[in-house]
């Protein structure tokens, strides 16, 4: 009988994370047992998934990867003309007993995409070879805001641009681009809805607005201000138990965390994160191949990045974006994603020898 093939560091560290988010929605849910029992099959479905992942061979995935992109676009295609419509947007595919978000198969099929292209040409990339790249990276994009989902566009936009960093791109050919994304700014702004352009127009005051467009801001501030050093306990923070704090066990579950738990556990939950992307980027250094290597690195980096949007987002230093805290908050599509993301980094650690390119 085979053996089943982990990496037990990044396993154990996940696990523990895990953990912490069952703990948390007890609390962060009005300890209703549903969510905490939903949120664990949840965690025992993505957690298959990812040892399921973790058995294939990074070359299936080097040889797989335009095909997953291809399916990926189709589907966001396909979400446009008959996709279903929920809360004002348009992403889901109904596929009779389920309904499927594409995008979230771009979070990885555009990183993996990407990793293909630049692995079969020289490194740094060739001007044609950065268009090529940023063409791969800006048409899902685009479609995905048309949804719309800024806060998806944004991770898959970072996920591309970490592969197209790691290849060695020039600090000349950042400047330029950082120029061009200046110029293209005034044009991006006017493919934004209303609510979105608000929510970035709130980023620099929310307090004009402390009832509507704030209030999301201002209660989960209020919450993490009050935890102090040490936290007010677990199920004893003010701010949350009386539900002052919005969307409280999906996207503002850190506020309850830190009200909670207070500096100390806010630093401790740092350091787990902190601790899982080093094992990630410590594969991706000792990684031979260049296709494992970018998206090795792609993957660590964009799941650290997942942090900073949302804790940026609830500390009211970032624009309210709808990014959930990764494998913490309530929620299946996003942390079934993330685990398979995490079962590549391991079938990647586990079959270090077996590419040559």
């Amino acid at each position: 009988m085979p053996r089943l093939k982990i990496d037990l560091p990044l396993f154990f560290g996940l696990l523990l994370l895990s953990a912490v988010s069952l703990v948390i929605l007890w609390s962060a849910g009005g300890e209703q047992s549903v969510i905490v029992r939903n949120q664990a099959i949840r965690i025992t479905v993505a957690f298959t998934g990812m040892l399921i992942v973790a058995q294939v061979r990074p070359d299936t995935w080097f040889r797989w990867s335009p095909y997953i992109y291809g399916v990926g676009m189709v589907m966001l295609l396909l979400v446009l003309i008959v996709g279903y419509t929920g809360k004002g947007a348009q992403r889901w595919l109904d596929l009779g007993l389920i309904r499927f978000q594409p995008s979230e198969l771009m979070k990885i099929g555009v990183p993996m995409m990407l990793a293909w292209v630049l692995a079969r040409r020289p490194l740094p990339p060739s001007t044609p070879s950065l268009f090529y790249a940023g063409a791969i990276l800006a048409l899902p994009a685009i479609l995905i805001l048309r949804q719309p989902d800024l806060g998806t566009t944004i991770m898959i936009v970072m996920s591309g641009t970490l592969i197209i960093f790691l290849a060695g791109f020039a600090w000349r050919s950042i400047g330029k681009l950082a120029l061009l994304g200046a110029i293209a700014a005034p044009f991006l702004w006017q493919l934004l809805r209303d609510y979105q352009k608000q929510r970035i127009l709130t980023l620099f005051d929310p307090w004009s607005d402390p009832l509507g467009a704030g209030y999301h801001s201002i209660q989960s501030m209020i919450a993490i201000g009050s935890g102090g050093m040490q936290g007010r306990g677990w199920t004893q923070g003010s701010q949350s138990q009386l539900e002052f704090i919005p969307e409280r066990h999906t996207d503002f579950i850190f506020s309850v965390f830190s009200e909670e738990f207070g500096f100390i556990g806010v630093l401790l939950l740092f350091t787990l994160y902190v601790a899982i992307t080093a094992r990630g980027l410590y594969i991706a250094f000792y990684t031979q191949d260049t296709y494992s290597r970018l998206l090795a690195g792609s993957l660590s980096m964009t799941f650290f990045f997942y942090v900073f949007v949302n804790v940026g987002m609830v500390a009211g230093l970032l624009p309210v974006v709808g990014v959930p805290l990764p494998l913490i908050s309530y929620g299946g599509t996003s942390m079934v994603t993330l685990m398979a993301g995490f079962g590549i980094l391991m079938g990647i650690q586990n079959h270090r020898s077996l590419m040559s390119r």
